[in-house]
């Protein structure tokens, strides 16, 4: 079977010229190839204004995304083709997702009985002195608006679970994000330096020559970055694991080989993630950090639960640990020292969540509407933490959307998403070969799933758009691709 080709790797000299990956894809299915090159460029872009934080990001990505998964789904239908993937294949996630939007649209709508409308919505007519249409959600407009992103995300998901059915396209785009994520790190470390963090042409708060690179808040980039660590690693992994595979002799010979093969071919890999690596410890995120060493972990435990060739991936992982630990012992000071001297803890996040367990009480089923958590939180605030400041996040995004949706129909969103990540598992487990793309979806997913009971990481589009790519690549890939599952 010949050798994969990666756009990472250049052939040494006596190797002829093989084809790029780009090129290998545009002969095999050209309509895919562009519209993944259309995905890959709507990622490229997601970062550039405040990590997608702000409303006009939104409607550019709510049109992008939708506009390539209308485009798929009409080439599909005039080719006379199948979904690569069938819908009955992630039929039970797609139905809990399926319940849950309804329950949003049920949430926005005034055709409900007043019984069930917030009792905010009769105060305010008393006020007022004009009847308004009692609806469930307290700011029904920022419900209809989340639920514009929340589809935006999922239609992203479909499109990339469709195009990553093969395997090299699967790898072209955890390639490319990598890339992405490589030169929003080297932006984020120059601005650092001569900029004190500030962001030309935006309006940002001051960071303090923290990393943030175009993100608003350090802590959302820091997961970012941390998604470009793992892919980096995770390639890396597999690029020395191909080479050992083809390495004899003693151990000391096969390192020196490691070590010749990238110095010519594995170095742009290398340098993606030391570059990576400096940007996530520069931010002094202690969640996101911690988060993606976790997903790191993860990542490490997956590689080597596979059962073929466990001696030459103890020595793979061994070599990648070892220049991780390098990195973080140039550049992790300062987290360190930030650790040690605030903790682990917030205490004010603790009482935050408190407050909403509370507030749950009084709508556990019905919830206060998807996205309406800043409107929700001034009726319930106390004086367990400061007056000062705006709390427009909850901070534990499960919580946030158990608030928003009510208990059984906020589960049932968080249950479609575990689905396809437990998929993703059970694959990376699984899989006797190509299992880096389900490795790599499962690991993010540990970071993110993380990060995101301490920080708001997964409502930043940026970060969401490009972890639902990496979960459409791991789905796609998470069972052979000798089977056919098209519908």
């Amino acid at each position: 079977m010949p050798r994969e080709f990666s756009v990472w790797e250049s052939p040494a000299a006596p190797r002829p010229a093989a084809p790029s990956a780009w090129v290998l894809c545009w002969r095999e299915e050209p309509v895919e190839t562009l519209l993944l090159a259309g995905v890959l460029a709507g990622l490229a872009w997601a970062p550039f204004w405040l990590g997608g934080d702000r409303p006009f990001a939104w409607g550019v990505n709510g049109i992008w995304f939708p506009a390539l998964a209308l485009a798929y789904e009409i080439s599909v239908l005039a080719r006379g083709k199948k979904h690569p993937v069938g819908v009955r294949r992630v039929a039970a996630p797609a139905g809990l997702f399926l319940i849950a939007v309804l329950w949003i649209g049920v949430q926005t709508s005034t055709f409900i009985p007043p019984a069930a409308a917030h009792p905010i919505w009769k105060l305010a007519s008393n006020v007022l002195g004009v009847h308004l249409k009692g609806v469930i959600s307290v700011n029904p407009q920022a419900s209809a608006l989340a639920l514009m992103r929340l589809l935006t995300e999922s239609l992203l998901l479909w499109l990339t679970i469709q195009l990553c059915r093969a395997p090299r396209r699967a790898i072209l785009l955890i390639e490319t994000i990598v890339a992405i994520v490589a030169a929003y790190s080297a932006y984020g470390l120059v601005l650092s330096a001569f900029y004190r963090a500030d962001i030309p042409f935006f309006d940002a708060p001051d960071a303090g020559r923290l990393v943030r690179s175009t993100f608003v808040n350090r802590n959302n980039f820091a997961t970012y970055a941390g998604l470009g660590l793992i892919a980096a690693t995770a390639l890396i992994l597999r690029f020395f694991r191909r080479e050992a595979l083809a390495i004899e002799g003693r151990r000391s010979y096969r390192l020196s080989q490691l070590l010749e093969a990238t110095g010519r071919r594995g170095w742009p890999l290398v340098a993606a993630s030391l570059v990576i690596l400096a940007a996530l410890l520069g931010t002094l995120s202690r969640g996101g950090v911690l988060a993606t060493i976790f997903g790191l972990f993860a990542l490490f435990a997956l590689t080597f639960a596979r059962q073929s060739h466990r001696s030459q991936q103890i020595e793979t992982i061994l070599f990648v640990t070892s220049a991780l630990l390098g990195g973080f012992l140039l550049f992790g000071d300062r987290i360190v020292g930030r650790i040690a001297e605030a903790g682990l803890t917030d205490e004010s996040r603790m009482a935050v969540y408190a407050i909403i367990m509370h507030s749950l009480r009084d709508s556990p089923l019905l919830g206060f509407g998807y996205g309406a958590f800043a409107d929700v939180f001034p009726m319930y605030r106390d004086q367990s933490i400061s007056p000062l400041g705006v709390w427009d996040m909850a901070h534990n995004s499960y919580l946030e959307v158990l608030q928003g949706l009510g208990l059984i129909f906020g589960a049932a969103l968080i249950s479609a998403l575990m689905l396809l990540v437990w998929k993703c598992l059970r694959g990376a487990v699984t899989r006797r070969a190509g299992a880096t793309a389900a490795i790599v979806a499962a690991s993010a997913a540990l970071l993110v799933g993380a990060h995101a009971m301490v920080d708001f990481s997964l409502q930043i589009e940026a970060v969401a758009l490009t972890f639902m790519a990496l979960l459409g690549a791991g789905v796609a890939q998470s069972e052979s691709s000798r089977q056919v599952f098209s519908d």
